[in-house]
């Protein structure tokens, strides 16, 4: 099988590409750079036309759009936020036009997403559940939206609305547990608020999965199947790393300091992976200890 990702140098980008090598399936990356998982193919791309590596969408069978300016760059400017948008967006139309004008189209277009699609306020979310209005619920929209002609081609495309992404080597695993190690680990804010999550080896195992199910259309929560809360994750894991739990972080300061950027830690709403579940996806690390204890423990 061959398989084209952008963003296939980041960190899930890395974990998907070493899951479809070992597999023994071809993975293209498109990307501005050079460095990509051993065995894997670069293509070089501006990340918004398709100049140079349109003509290689021909031979590929599937094609997953992960680029995308991380939302862990401080601070949230207006050009920030701007790079948020335009670095999912642009190479999202430059992969839809690709398609569009190949003779052989992929059987799957897999779309990445983020589970903040829901709003960052209210009551339990499933994939049914409108988008909310503000910015980040709003980014998501925009993302996925600038693949969306895909469908009419006749291409299954399947989008996926991911929590924060807990591994080994990069994602936020490290930053936050940065606070427990020095001692200091406590809720964020009132500590009630959703922390969306799922482990690395579960949300490779889910995409996977998604990818195989010809079934499989529309969006999926690709986020761990126990709602967990910020104090319940935080108190975890200082048990898992054996540190005390006890200096809450006050949402005033945190606000102060992180400005906008404080929406990613201090709000959230609680999501389910119904249509996952439903899909037949048994997860591996249903819950947060399990998860935290095999990166952390």
């Amino acid at each position: 099988m061959n398989v084209l990702i952008s963003g296939g140098s980041g960190f899930l980008g890395c974990a998907l590409t070493r899951s479809f090598l070992e597999d023994g399936h071809n993975v293209f990356i498109l990307t501005r750079g050079s460095r990509v998982p051993a065995g894997a193919e670069a293509v070089k791309w501006d990340g918004r036309s398709v100049n140079g590596w349109g003509a290689l969408v021909n031979e590929m069978d599937v094609a997953i759009h992960l680029a995308g300016k991380t939302l862990a760059s401080w601070p949230w400017s207006r050009a920030a936020k701007q790079a948020f948008l335009d670095s999912r967006i642009f190479p999202g139309l430059a992969l839809a036009r690709a398609i569009r004008e190949a003779a052989r189209r992929p059987k799957v277009f897999i779309q990445a997403s983020g589970i903040n699609h829901y709003g960052l306020r209210g009551g339990p979310a499933d994939e049914t559940t409108p988008p909310g209005e503000d910015f980040l619920a709003q980014l998501t929209v925009k993302w996925e939206d600038a693949t969306s002609s895909i469908e009419e081609l006749g291409v299954r495309r399947v989008v996926t609305r991911s929590a924060v992404v807990l591994g080994r080597g990069g994602g936020l695993l490290g930053l936050m547990a940065l606070p427990v190690r020095m001692f200091v680990g406590g809720p964020l804010g009132s500590g009630r608020q959703a922390m969306p999550w799922i482990h690395i080896a579960d949300w490779v195992r889910a995409v996977r999965h998604l990818i195989a199910d010809e079934g499989a259309q529309g969006a999926y929560n690709l986020i761990a199947p126990t709602p967990t809360s910020n104090a319940e994750f935080n108190k975890t894991l200082a048990g898992v790393l054996r540190r005390p739990y006890w200096f809450p972080a006050p949402a005033f300061l945190l606000r102060n300091v992180l400005g906008e950027m404080s929406v990613l830690i201090l709000e959230g709403r609680f999501a389910q992976p119904k249509r996952l579940t439903e899909s037949g996806f048994v997860f591996q690390f249903p819950g947060p200890r399990e998860a935290l204890t095999d990166l952390l423990g």
